[in-house]
């Protein structure tokens, strides 16, 4: 991760840090932390967890974007997309930055509907994250990691270009069906069903690529 994307995540880090603390004494005791597909609080929690929830979590995504690197082994190198990298961990920093500003408002009382919001966000990532994704290199830790992409470079590159062209499909399908308020269900099966194509053609391209 280059110096601007770590200073750009810390930003964000300390953004949600000072959110939080500024709110944190109007916050009731207890507050929802987790809703079913039909919208409606299931779980609740002690105020403090959002601070898990979001800075928390946020610094432990830019921590394991710090490691990863230097956990990869050679010829695995994630050096060699450093720039797709850095903008993937930022999305992901971000992502969890934007989660804790949702739960922040409505554990204030916000009339938010979290089952139509959270899925704009998740898909709107979806989007982000599937569009660099034919230019990760084959590594251990990012992509779709089979066996099959793992022994081959073709295969991995192929799949991840299949891959990308799936997330941003089912991102875009995914935020027509909330528009449409289609049932959960459904949007989660659009937000899921490109992980099992992608894997499954990672094997056929594979063995038909064995079989030449």
């Amino acid at each position: 991760m280059t110096l601007r994307v770590q200073l750009w995540c810390i930003l964000m880090i300390l953004a949600a840090a000072a959110a939080t603390a500024y709110y944190y004494p109007a916050l009731p005791a207890i507050i929802p932390v987790h809703w079913n597909v039909a919208g409606q609080v299931d779980g609740y929690g002690p105020r403090w967890q959002l601070w898990l929830m979001g800075p928390g979590m946020m610094a432990a995504m830019l921590l394991m974007g710090r490691m990863l690197p230097w956990l990869s082994p050679k010829r695995f190198e994630i050096q060699g997309y450093a720039a797709t990298y850095g903008y993937m961990m930022a999305v992901l920093v971000a992502l969890f930055g934007v989660i804790e500003g949702i739960m922040l408002a409505v554990a204030l009382g916000s009339p938010l509907h979290m089952m139509r919001v959270l899925p704009v966000v998740l898909f709107g990532s979806l989007i982000l994250l599937g569009n660099p994704m034919g230019k990760v290199k084959r590594n251990f830790f990012i992509g779709i990691r089979t066996p099959w992409t793992l022994a081959s470079e073709r295969v991995w590159h192929a799949t991840h270009r299949l891959a990308g062209e799936l997330m941003v499909a089912s991102g875009a399908l995914g935020l027509l069906a909330v528009w449409m308020a289609a049932p959960g269900w459904l949007q989660l099966l659009l937000g899921l069903a490109w992980a099992p194509v992608a894997v499954v053609y990672s094997l056929v391209l594979y063995k038909r690529t064995e079989a030449t």
